[in-house]
């Protein structure tokens, strides 16, 4: 299993496997248009590829610093193809991001995950997660 980090000209290889947690994408142009202006702020994305050089499992994640967490690693990403899921994707990009989180001097590692999203529960809690919060939102 090869994971890596997807720069600029990679960062298209990432759309189908993106789609599958987004949706609401409407096209890669307007995916790489967000990945940009996103990487701008912070934003970084690694990718799992299969043995045919496919991406199959991407996470986009950014490094912060707050009151609660102190420097900290957050995942705002995190999708497997469904045909690539029960293969280790996940699995590694978790500990690639968990020795990124060490070498850059983050005390936590933290993400959301989507109430109806019970396999990707079991496995960050397999990873070592724990539910700490609720977490709330609202249009502005």
């Amino acid at each position: 299993m090869n994971v890596k980090e997807l720069d600029d000209s990679m960062t298209g290889q990432a759309f189908r496997v993106m789609r599958e947690l987004r949706p609401h994408l409407t096209g890669s142009a307007e995916f790489a248009e967000r990945i940009r202006r996103q990487r701008a702020e912070g934003y970084r994305l690694v990718g799992s590829f299969d043995a045919s050089g496919d991406v199959v499992s991407v996470a986009g994640f950014r490094t912060g610093n707050n009151l609660a967490w102190g420097h900290f690693l957050y995942v705002d990403d995190l999708c497997t193809l469904p045909e690539a899921r029960g293969h280790g994707h996940a699995s590694a990009l978790l500990q690639w991001i968990d020795e990124e989180a060490r070498r850059l001097g983050c005390q936590q590692v933290h993400l959301d995950s989507g109430t109806h999203r019970h396999d990707a529960h079991r496995r960050y809690l397999s990873s070592g997660y724990v539910i700490q919060a609720f977490h709330f939102g609202k249009p502005a």
